[in-house]
């Protein structure tokens, strides 16, 4: 008999439950299976009692009970099962299993005559389910994400931006393997976060509007923990990026701007707006869109914007009448490329303001010629050598007619306020360090507007582009950058030669000016003649030999202009034409005072320390001004 402790599963297994096609017969034949518990990574001791089974054909009868198939003799894991008492069919169980790996095993059991093995009934096929333990974490497909949302997202409030979702390898369905999501740390802000987490599906939410300006970034850390004993836990970070959208208007720097313009003539660039976003720059939050929204209607204006410097640049594209527009009003409307939105209760809404205006008061005089720059654009590169103080260039205004007027020179753009101008001469000095980081360079180039206004009023425009890179290829260079020449007395002409730049050819004609460095350039040296494609250089005095930097601007035709540094070796030439160097060297210093009287003093104390053999030194010069060569020989006592 059967013992009562033992739970029972009865198998009623009738002829067509059997693994047989054979016709249906009446008579029953019964299997009887203790419940088979297996629990995943069971600690033992092993062999480990696991169940038993019965046949009621065994009754008086000397019978042997088989064990085969998955689990047995056959993959996955053989060797798992075994029938270690084959005469009552106690089943045992050999090592832990991973149920994760296995889940189910189909075990086929048999029983047979033990003295002849024949089958004494049909095999019954019997399932044995590995029961669950809460052994595996939650785990996120990736342990980081990245994404990126815009400042005006389309999602409403509460909708969802992102999912994650975390999958549990415990059985299906059981508290093992039901996650819950939670945002258990985040980059703290000062405003608060944004962002919240449906503990159910993982679906990431808004609660709120964004704002770059109060944060760009944010860093989530999601944890997802399952229901299981002991919980098990794992986290996964989002790191969320906010992508600048338009909720700052463009708006004038100036409410108003005032302008007089010559009658009769067209006046292209004759105004520059500008405006400030708070946008990030180059974006189409902040890229501006110019319209003249009154005062147009005879389309004689036009205004477009500056791609580099986003300024709205207003041109008179028809000659205005002064008998019929002395004065004028226009106003002029700035947006942006992107529609504006706002946040009203947490939602992102489009809003129906959409641009910031200005206006343009015109007054229009009597045509005149107006001063003239030359040349209108000047493109100059820069100099190691520009520091604050430095005079940057001369850039001079005149009359078409050659009329003499009073000219006053104004910068009338230079956002950086990299340089001053001279109101009387034009000259340009450097006012402070130049920056190739400064956000009004664009493509290495920095623009600076000069005006020149006489006393009708009439207001010539000059441009200087100011090159920043040190690529010199569209720059215009000496031939010779250095010149040996015999030492001769003052009136000396020298050619001082240029050439084009190698992307352009043939861009002369050239003009040569001395650059305004020092008092000793000014001295010792100025230019004569130009020839187009050279210029003299005299010498206004003698000087002693020696070698001497005489700084040269050259200008194209185009409007390039470059600093180029002339070097000029006066030195002795035996022949009249060849210079010849002395045995011993000649040393071409520039000397103060100060430093004559070092030399001085220095040779004295040789002389009365008795040394027997010296360097006799001759000065050669004739002001403190001028470069000095000292000749030296050997004198023996």
């Amino acid at each position: 008999a059967i013992s009562l402790g033992m739970r029972w599963m009865i198998f009623w297994l009738n002829s067509y439950q059997l693994a047989s096609l054979r016709p249906l017969q009446r008579t029953k034949r019964t299997w009887v299976v203790t419940t088979i518990d297996i629990q995943e990574e069971d600690k033992g001791p092993f062999p480990k009692y696991a169940g038993q089974l019965f046949n009621n054909k065994s009754f008086n009868t000397s019978v042997k009970y088989l064990i085969s198939g998955p689990g047995v003799d056959e993959s996955p894991e053989i060797g798992l099962f075994s029938i270690a008492d084959d005469a009552n069919g106690h089943v045992y169980v050999h090592r832990a299993i991973d149920r994760e790996k296995t889940s189910t095993f189909q075990i086929r059991f048999d029983i047979v005559y033990r003295e002849t093995g024949e089958l004494l009934d049909r095999p019954l096929f019997f399932k044995i389910k590995v029961k669950d333990i809460n052994d595996n974490a939650p785990e996120f497909p990736k342990e980081e994400y990245s994404i990126t949302i815009r400042e005006n997202h389309s999602k409403g409030k509460y909708e969802p931006v992102f999912q994650v979702t975390a999958l549990d390898k415990d059985e299906d369905g059981t508290a093992n393997s039901q996650v819950s999501y939670f945002l258990s740390m985040q980059m703290s802000h000062p405003d608060g976060i944004p962002f919240y987490i449906d503990s159910t599906t993982g679906s990431v939410l808004l609660s709120g509007c964004l704002d770059y300006k109060t944060a760009n970034s944010y860093k989530l850390l999601i944890k997802a923990s399952d229901h299981g004993t002991p919980q098990l836990s794992s986290t996964a970070t989002v790191n969320v990026a906010i992508e600048d959208a338009n909720n700052h208007l463009p708006v004038f720097t100036r409410d108003n701007y005032q302008l007089q313009i010559s009658a009769g003539q067209e006046h292209p660039a004759v105004l520059r707006l500008q405006v400030e976003d708070e946008d990030s720059p180059n974006t189409p939050a902040w890229r501006a869109k110019y319209r003249v929204t009154k005062g147009n209607e005879k389309e004689r204006f036009a205004i477009e914007t500056d791609p580099d410097t986003n300024e709205g640049i207003l041109s008179i594209i028809k000659p205005l009448s002064y008998e019929d527009d002395s004065e004028m009003r226009l106003v002029i409307s700035v947006a942006n490329e992107e529609p504006f939105f706002l946040c009203k209760n947490g939602t992102v809404m489009i809003s129906s303001l959409e641009s910031t205006s200005t206006t343009v008061n015109i007054k229009v005089f009597q045509s005149q010629h107006a001063p003239v720059f030359h040349p209108p654009i000047l493109i100059v590169q820069k100099e190691d050598s520009m520091k604050p103080g430095k005079v940057f260039r001369r850039y001079p205004a005149t009359y078409p007619d050659d009329v003499p007027n009073k000219i006053k020179y104004e910068l009338a753009h230079d956002p950086d306020g990299w340089l001053s101008v001279d109101e009387n001469s034009g000259v340009l000095t450097v006012a402070k360090e130049f920056d190739q980081e400064s956000p009004y360079v664009n493509n290495n180039l920095y623009t600076i507007i000069v005006h020149a206004i006489d006393i009708s009023p009439q207001t010539g425009t000059g441009t200087i582009q100011l090159y920043l890179s040190d690529n010199n290829d569209h720059m215009p260079t000496l031939v010779a950058p250095s010149l040996d020449v015999c030492d001769k007395k003052e009136g000396i002409r020298l050619i001082i030669k240029a050439k084009s730049a190698p992307v352009h050819s043939h861009s002369g004609p050239f003009t040569f000016e001395l650059a305004e460095d020092s008092e000793d350039v000014k001295h010792n040296w100025k230019l004569g003649r130009n020839f187009g494609e050279s210029v003299e250089l005299l010498m206004l005095r003698s000087l002693p030999q020696g070698s001497y930097s005489v700084p040269v601007i050259i200008q194209d035709s185009q409007g390039f202009s470059t600093r180029q540094i002339q070097h000029v070796r006066l030195c002795f030439c035996p022949d009249g034409y060849v210079c010849k160097d002395s045995l011993l060297p000649q040393a071409a210093v520039r000397l103060g005072g100060g430093a004559i009287a070092i030399i001085l003093t220095a040779f004295l104390l040789l002389l009365g320390n008795q040394v027997r053999a010296v360097n006799t030194c001759t000065l050669h010069g004739a002001s403190i001004h001028v470069s000095w060569s000292m000749t030296c020989s050997l004198f023996k006592f």
